[in-house]
């Protein structure tokens, strides 16, 4: 009986030659990640083991980025919390202010995730890393606390569903507007536990950062994972950012510090949905959940209050990009505010040389450090009573970024940066693009 991607990958960190669908699996880690929310109730659950210490110190991500730099006295604990266990075991992989980052675009930037890892993160969005061909998931605290010590997880192999992307986008058209596709589609429950494998000759038109998005958010169609084959675009990802680490076992070894896994031909899945890319249209997520989408033809006249361009999802260099593109030589709308967050220190510097930063800023909006902070109502962005808010971010729940009465229309960095123009939810095309 054939694999998919995601069941040869689990085999392979279980040592087993096969696995199916259902199967209960001990499974070696590669990485396991936590921030400063998650993070400190893994270091202290970790306190109650008789174990002491971590099973790798290269094997552990500790990024605080979601309330950092420290926005209260409680964050500046947990930072602190995190720090001192990183410096008591010597952990590789700890991002702080000057090296931070918002981690699911900090991880794969630093290389320290890469084709066919078995990553675990307490953090719901780690399905990120599926985009370069690994199995990576979201876990609670307590079992990235046990990753952490013993460098192991359980796991019930899941089944999969197949999407089968053809055509090529038209122009505006970016990953954003693909998953939420596929989340208005399937529902936001419709993957339920199971590994989201994409696959047809379309994925030659999306970028690595296309897919990081798409991947990013395969968590609010339930999914387990989502992961994409290892093309020659992933593969010259992966090469241009291998952690020191890596690049040296390369150097020694003469192997390369990754393994591409495809799925076989026989594999089994529960179900075969083909989109043809070519038909799609820019995609808003009304509130209150990612699955209530509608086309931009079809969102009608809604006056918002803010814009958020950034997030795990969309604060990569090329959504700055698409951003800048639509915002220069134009001016954000009167009374609106809009808040640009580069995901990482290096993608700040780029978009800087880029010129993008000097764009944003001469067209009235701010640009922060990078910083999870308005995504989950944390701070640097906070929504008051009945405000609207466009957002590239990836959960719109009741009372996500602020008030319980506020609004949160997700959306693409095209629609945000139109939308931050015109003061109204709205596509590129109404600004003449």
């Amino acid at each position: 009986m054939g694999m998919t991607m995601s069941q040869k990958i689990l085999a392979h960190a279980a040592g087993l030659e096969s696995v199916a669908a259902g199967d209960l699996i001990m499974a070696n880690l590669d990485m396991v990640l936590a921030n400063d929310i998650t993070g400190p109730v893994s270091i202290h659950e970790m306190d109650k083991f008789t174990k002491k210490g971590v099973f790798d110190k290269n094997k552990i991500a500790l990024v605080p980025d979601h309330f950092s730099p420290n926005k209260d006295i409680k964050s500046a604990q947990n930072c602190k919390c995190m720090r001192e266990f990183a410096y008591d075991n010597d952990i590789t992989h700890f991002y702080e202010v000057g090296q931070m980052g918002i981690e699911h675009a900090l991880l794969p930037e630093q290389g320290v995730v890469t084709a066919g890892d078995t990553v675990i993160g307490a953090d719901s969005h780690t399905c990120t890393y599926g985009a370069i061909g690994a199995f990576s998931t979201g876990v609670g605290s307590t079992d990235a606390a046990v990753g952490m010590a013993y460098g192991k997880a359980w796991f019930k192999v899941p089944s999969a569903l197949k999407f089968v992307l053809t055509g090529k986008p038209a122009p505006w058209i970016s990953g954003k507007d693909i998953i939420l596709h596929i989340i208005g589609m399937i529902g936001v429950d419709g993957a339920l536990y199971k590994s989201m494998e994409f696959t047809g000759d379309g994925i030659q038109y999306l970028s690595m950062d296309d897919r990081f998005t798409i991947a990013n958010m395969a968590i609010e169609a339930g999914g387990k994972n989502g992961i994409f084959p290892v093309d020659n675009k992933a593969v010259a990802y992966i090469e241009s950012h291998m952690s020191p680490e890596k690049k040296a076992q390369y150097e020694k070894t003469g192997k390369k510090p990754y393994t591409i896994y495809e799925a076989d031909e026989d594999a089994i899945y529960d179900e075969t949905y083909v989109i043809d890319l070519s038909t799609l249209k820019s995609t808003v997520a009304f509130p209150h959940l990612p699955e209530n989408t509608r086309t931009i033809d079809q969102v009608g006249d809604i006056k918002i209050d803010q814009v958020v361009i950034g997030s795990c999802t969309n604060g990569r260099l090329e959504d700055l990009e698409i951003a800048a593109k639509i915002l220069e030589g134009r001016k954000v709308a009167k009374g609106l505010r809009v808040i640009v967050i580069p995901a990482t220190q290096q993608i700040y510097m780029d978009a800087m040389e880029a010129g993008y930063l000097k764009t944003f800023i001469e067209a009235g909006a701010i640009v922060s450090t990078p910083t999870c902070g308005p995504c989950l109502g944390g701070y640097m962005g906070i929504l008051a009573e009945n405000e609207r808010c466009v957002s590239t971010t990836n959960r719109n729940f009741v009372g996500r970024m602020g008030h319980v009465t506020s609004e949160i229309y997700l959306a693409s960095p095209a629609v945000a940066a139109a939308s931050a123009v015109t003061g109204k939810i709205s596509g590129p095309a109404e600004l003449g693009l």
